[in-house]
């Protein structure tokens, strides 16, 4: 009796993900339907999201939902921006009010899988990382013996600080505050001499600093912080097309194509550049896309380090460089399957 109320049970629990999942399934014609995409991005995240002098938003996972828009409609401007902060995001894209989330929050196996929600892939490697006082002489992280860091009290860094010293012998002295902001205040006012945060935050911050070039970022990571769009789980179909729009951006970086020279590559002989542009592949009549989605995409955003390069690269307020972020074959890691 008890083997054969397991089994109904079972049976019970997989009637009802079938019924959700074909619920959800319709994400696709839903937003075709609307003529536009929903997506969500932090609120006020200089470099990735926020707006500029004109109310126009603005940055590199603003740019990656333009991307989703060209693919989908031809138009990169065909979407509309819901600014969330990270306790509303998941919920915004759980509940249907957004059909795609671009924000701040890191790739865990625990969001992977408790709040049913699926990552799709990477558009920026972040960490947590160290700005410094210039007078310090610090190159690198492990020589930040003996220093007074400013950190927010009961935060993930204040633990990974205390994991990274630990492991490699040194000693500090931890300056305690309640927020970020305040944190950044005392080390502006000299009561540390280390600052500790997502290198993007660092980046966005060094540059409303006083005096920023008495200020150096560190190039050391002392945690993996992997950030890219979340769409619902339970519609495989959707998830696909917001996968493959981010990696046919990797790979056209590549392959050299980008937003000047995509008319001109259509001519292009090379197998894996006439597949990215539709000619010699069915890729976008399996997402459901029309064949050259790629090339909407391509020439009204560009490819990944065209975004980059605008949004947070070393000629923008923030200065990255490309660094972790660089492609496989420029010593980075950022990758993407063929697209074929």
């Amino acid at each position: 009796m008890k083997t054969r109320s397991l089994i109904a049970a079972k049976l019970a629990v997989l009637g009802m993900m079938v019924l959700g999942s074909q619920a959800q399934a319709a994400t696709l014609d839903e937003v075709l339907d609307a003529g536009e995409l929903e997506c969500g991005v932090s609120d006020d995240r200089p470099g990735f999201s926020q707006k500029d002098r004109n109310g126009r938003w603005a940055g590199l996972n603003v740019d990656t939902c333009r991307a989703f828009a060209a693919a989908l409609f031809g138009d990169a401007d065909a979407v509309n921006f819901t600014p969330l902060t990270e306790a509303e995001a998941f919920t915004a894209l759980q509940t249907g009010e957004i059909d795609v989330l671009t924000g701040s929050s890191a790739w865990t196996a625990t969001r992977d899988s408790a709040l049913e929600l699926n990552f799709t892939g990477i558009n920026f490697h972040d960490g947590q990382g160290f700005m410094v006082k210039a007078a310090l002489g610090a190159e690198r992280a492990d020589q930040l013996d003996n220093t007074a860091i400013c950190m927010q009290s009961g935060s993930m860094a204040e633990l990974n600080i205390a994991d990274y010293f630990r492991e490699n012998d040194m000693r500090y002295e931890a300056i305690m505050t309640d927020s970020f902001e305040a944190s950044a205040e005392g080390f502006q006012r000299d009561q540390c001499d280390v600052l500790s945060a997502d290198i993007s935050k660092l980046a966005a911050l060094r540059p409303q600093l006083d005096n920023p070039d008495d200020t150096e970022i560190l190039p050391d990571r002392i945690s993996k912080k992997p950030l890219g769009p979340v769409v619902r789980q339970g519609d495989d179909e959707w998830f696909n097309i917001i996968k493959w729009v981010l990696y046919g951006q990797i790979n056209a970086e590549e392959h050299g194509i980008d937003s000047e020279n995509i008319e001109a590559m259509r001519d292009s002989s090379n197998p894996a550049i006439q597949g990215l542009i539709g000619r010699d592949a069915r890729t976008g009549e399996l997402l459901g896309l029309e064949d050259n989605f790629m090339v909407d995409v391509i020439s009204q955003v560009g490819h990944y380090g065209e975004m980059f390069d605008r949004n947070v690269g070393p000629d923008t307020p923030l200065g990255l460089e490309r660094g972790i972020n660089a492609l496989w074959t420029e010593g980075g890691i950022l990758y993407a399957p063929p697209f074929r």
